[in-house]
């Protein structure tokens, strides 16, 4: 039995599925002005003076915190299915249709958020561990309610998922410094494998 843990974004994308929601859910005039809202944080992260995960929050709480979670998942969802396909490497795709007619089972493991990569990994009929916002009283409260899945995450919420003894062969493949953990932990790690 094998299993193939598969990074997202930059990996199976050839753009950060973050920054492209974002702009499809407010629109590239106020992507663009919220970033300017944000630049103090943007520069304490470029100087790594605040680490990733509170950056991303702080990215989500701007355009997101206070959303309805029915309107901003049924937005993922029409993300997911209509627009997702158009940054998609088939490459990445074709390797994962190979590892499934081998039998093996395919997991995404992303830093990105689950609510817009859920109905595209559904469609693959591949699992999917990413990070995941927080809702409360029908909400978004702009905080995650799981650890961003970035670095050594990745491999925490392998590991809490499946037992890595189990599997003959594990496969990896990622394409930032976000997947060193997760590549380290495999038998056959790919780095930047897709173009």
């Amino acid at each position: 039995m094998s299993i193939a843990f598969f990074d997202f974004d930059g990996t199976i994308s050839t753009k950060d599925s973050l920054v492209e929601f974002i702009k499809y859910a407010v629109g590239k005039y106020r992507y663009y002005y919220g970033l300017l809202k944000l630049s103090p944080v943007l520069v304490l992260y470029t100087l790594k003076l605040i680490p990733n995960n509170i950056a991303k929050e702080k990215l989500l709480s701007n355009y997101f915190k206070d959303w309805a979670t029915e309107d901003f998942e049924r937005l993922a969802d029409k993300y997911s299915e209509t627009e997702l396909n158009q940054i998609i490497k088939s490459s990445a795709v074709e390797k994962i249709k190979w590892h499934q007619e081998q039998g093996h089972k395919v997991v995404v493991v992303s830093a990105s958020i689950n609510s817009w990569l859920k109905k595209w990994c559904d469609h693959y009929q591949v699992e999917l561990i990413a990070t995941q916002l927080e809702y409360k009283k029908g909400k978004l409260t702009g905080r995650f309610s799981t650890k961003n899945c970035y670095g050594i995450e990745k491999v925490n919420r392998i590991n809490a998922q499946f037992d890595l003894a189990k599997f003959e062969e594990i496969y990896a493949y990622g394409d930032s410094a976000g997947d060193k953990e997760m590549l380290a932990i495999s038998t056959q790690p790919h780095y930047k494998l897709f173009k």
